[in-house]
């Protein structure tokens, strides 16, 4: 074996360009909570942090109102919204490839489980993931720490020094440290060099041709 044993991937961004999904569930939770978004607000601020607190420090919600929005974001995107993605260009080719060399690769994503395997059903990438791993439906289990925490718990080798994260976002990278591993940041998703390097990312890929030469070190 080389490179790394245990590679944990983040979905949003890092798997699938999801934002068309997740910016109309968005939009129709705001419609049912009669809030108007504020103007010039990047929606991509949304993609990839758990949707209550990106609630609470965008727009100020508090708790009860983060979690009512969470209800209402749910009903759209549930029957519509998780399906208006598409997996990014060499992402297919790239699990294959790391399932063929005898690698154990699972998802790590602070998205709902239940929602998570429905789109990786869709997309026929499920069976290249030894486990997959999300947020609870409750808040139980909500942050990236718990959700990273809760994979390495289910993978038999899983240590420190053999596993790796992969993500787009400064919350992978902080999510990773606090479980004692390193994190490989993607710019082909929704956050910036300057964010994940900030954040502590070990290094920077712009693809998967890239990413497949850091995770084989």
């Amino acid at each position: 074996m080389f490179g790394y044993e245990n590679i944990l991937f983040d979905l949003d961004g890092t798997v699938t360009e999801s934002a068309p999904g997740i910016i109309s569930s968005i939009r129709y939770a705001m419609e049912r909570m009669d809030c108007l978004l504020p103007d010039g607000l990047d929606m991509n601020v949304f993609i990839g942090p758990p949707l209550t607190v990106s609630f609470h420090n965008v727009l100020g919600f508090s708790e009860s109102d983060a979690d009512l929005a969470l209800s209402y974001y749910r009903e759209y995107y549930g029957d519509h919204g998780l399906f208006e993605c598409r997996v990014y260009p060499g992402v297919a080719d790239l699990l294959e490839k790391l399932e063929s060399e005898g690698r154990t690769v699972a998802l790590a994503t602070a998205k709902p489980e239940v929602f998570s395997r429905r789109i990786l059903d869709h997309f026929c990438l499920s069976d290249l993931f030894s486990f997959i791993g999300g947020a609870s439906l409750d808040a139980s289990r909500r942050t990236k720490d718990a959700v990273i925490s809760y994979t390495m718990a289910r993978l038999p080798r899983a240590s420190a020094a053999n596993t790796i994260m992969v993500g787009d976002r400064d919350h992978d990278v902080i999510g990773a440290r606090n479980n004692g591993i390193g994190c490989f940041g993607v710019l082909y998703g929704y956050g910036t060099a300057e964010e994940l390097t900030r954040a502590g990312a070990l290094a920077l890929a712009e693809n998967c041709e890239e990413l497949y030469q850091l995770l084989s070190g």
